[in-house]
């Protein structure tokens, strides 16, 4: 598989596949680069799908074929921390894992099967607060606070370990203009937060938005979201989230803001 092959894979969905597309950027296909490899599947000489078999299984692609032969791949020994992907391919695959190796993968902590996929192109339906700006290296701390507590109560877990990846992670996001928040100067902490996860040629995904829980309720959550709209526009036009679909009060956010859907994700964590 080379690159061009694996690109127009990708492109036939750009939204859906942003997260590899953003690797490929920044790595191209080396293992070496990449962490990782990425492992294709073709019928005849065309590429049907991929997957990217790091940390997390991220899938392009759902085709039943490929979703087999990946399953041969992966084997007994689970060393992935999620599946992430088109919603069907996801939940085909999980299937696929616990039925033929068990209880490695039967596990699960949290499966999210509906991840509405959503988008904006235009300018955002809602004045931006514009209390929420770019994070500069000066408030690493705070913004890292923030981080931790968004990440703790999304995925259930700290993201705390002995490596310090995450912090690594959250400097690397500052560091390239892709972290923004709203800072409390009298409390010295930030009380909304989001960052860019991927980008992509004219597009990014937007992750980690989090509120400070006390504040929740208080309407503050939708002009702090088309602010970072307005400031993630000024380099990508189009940008793009997912949320879990039973999290009506994001969603309710994002129809505010002017977010449309566009597709469907899923996440299952172990």
């Amino acid at each position: 598989m080379d690159l061009p092959v694996l690109r127009a894979l990708l492109d036939e969905r750009p939204l859906e596949n942003i997260f590899i597309s953003s690797r490929l950027d920044t790595a191209g296909l080396s293992p070496a680069a990449l962490g990782c490899h990425i492992w294709g599947y073709f019928r005849g000489d065309r590429l049907v799908a991929a997957c990217h078999a790091g940390a997390n299984l991220v899938l392009a692609g759902d085709d039943p074929a490929a979703l087999d032969a990946f399953t041969d791949r992966l084997g007994p020994r689970r060393a992935s921390q999620a599946i992430m992907g088109p919603s069907s391919a996801v939940a085909a695959l999980h299937e696929r894992l616990v039925s033929r190796w068990g209880e490695a993968w039967r596990g699960a902590r949290s499966v999210r099967s509906h991840q509405p996929l959503l988008v904006i192109d235009h300018p955002p339906a809602v004045p931006g607060d514009r209390r929420v700006e770019q994070v500069g290296a000066g408030r690493f701390e705070p913004y890292f606070d923030a981080a931790v507590s968004m990440y703790t109560e999304e995925v259930g877990a700290s993201p705390l370990d002995a490596t310090n990846s995450y912090a690594a992670h959250v400097r690397e996001l500052i560091g390239t203009g892709r972290a923004f928040g709203a800072y409390d100067e009298a409390a010295g902490r930030f009380w909304f937060k989001s960052d860019i996860g991927a980008v992509h040629r004219g597009t990014c995904q937007i992750q980690g938005v989090w509120v400070s829980p006390e504040l929740r309720g208080r309407g503050l959550a939708v002009p702090a979201m088309a602010r970072v709209v307005e400031l993630a526009r000024r380099r990508y036009p189009v940008v793009s989230l997912y949320v879990n679909d039973y999290n009506t009060a994001a969603r309710a956010v994002y129809d505010h803001v002017g977010f449309r859907q566009a597709g469907e994700l899923a996440t299952i964590l172990y």
